[in-house]
């Protein structure tokens, strides 16, 4: 699979794509931008080729502000995005948010590029149950 993204990670039985939050997000913020809706309806287009995956969006936010605050704005951001892939056609049984607020960066948080760098949304993209019987089957044979 080609994803339009920055990072890309294998995880298990899935595949994590992280895009930076200057493609996502501006500092406290949840609206996407137009370059962040150019970025996903690529990804609109490679999910709607592998419709047996199911997506977990992943939330993240910098340091800055209260733990409470911040687990918001994260879920907000995941929200947001849930909101946009499903506005394109994207299944909701498909889609799945978290929000990890300031709980998992990537990124020091002692400058202004490790901040805007943790800024971020992730997706978790998995086999569903559909595809990994089919792949049982075919290595079976």
């Amino acid at each position: 699979m080609k994803f339009p993204a920055q990072k890309l990670k294998r995880v298990g039985e899935g595949i994590v794509v992280e895009f930076s939050n200057k493609i996502l997000f501006g500092f406290d913020q949840a609206e996407l931008s137009s370059s962040a809706k150019a970025s996903l309806d690529e990804l609109v287009t490679i999910l709607d080729k592998y419709p047996n995956t199911d997506i977990e969006i992943q939330g993240h936010t910098d340091d800055t502000g209260t733990d409470t605050y911040n687990q918001g704005l994260s879920e907000r951001r995941a929200d947001a995005v849930f909101k946009y892939l499903r506005n394109k056609g994207i299944k909701k049984s498909r889609l799945t948010t978290k929000g990890f607020g300031e709980s998992a960066p990537k990124y020091a948080n002692t400058s202004e590029d490790g901040r805007a760098s943790n800024r971020r949304v992730e997706f978790l993209i998995t086999a569903n149950e559909k595809m990994v019987k089919e792949a049982e089957k075919e290595a079976g044979q």
